[in-house]
């Protein structure tokens, strides 16, 4: 048995902001159905599904790790995304030591989805 691809359903409490939000982080927009029901976003040839569903239990506890080079950068630039854009729910910590060995940079989506900007510094 094999797989191709493995790609996880995120959601999104108002579609078009939690679309620009990621888009103005990095993410490709790869496709949206004509219902405007669900997009495909790619970051560093990794692909999720952001779905116009919502519910605030499943959103507060839905988390993704983004492994990046510098967890640094990724905070000043999730900070200037928050601060000049229009997402007023979204917000941003700056990097924190992790004892599993990452430097990680928590930023909650206008949802409420918490995306961990993991830099890997040490072995686990």
């Amino acid at each position: 048995l094999s797989a191709q691809d493995i790609k996880i359903f995120v959601p999104a409490k108002e579609f078009s902001l939690s679309l620009a939000f990621y888009s103005a982080l990095g993410w490709q927009t790869n496709f949206i159905t004509e219902d405007n029901s669900l997009a495909e976003l790619e970051l560093a040839n990794s692909r999720f599904y952001l779905q116009n569903y919502y519910h605030k239990h499943w959103a507060n506890n839905f988390m993704m790790q983004i492994v990046v080079t510098d967890a640094a950068a990724w905070h000043t630039h999730a900070t200037h995304v928050i601060t000049e854009g229009r997402y007023k729910s979204a917000r941003t910590k700056p990097p924190v030591q992790e004892p599993y060995g990452a430097l990680v940079t928590y930023v909650w989506d206008p949802s409420g989805v918490l995306l961990h900007f993991a830099q890997y510094v040490s072995a686990v």
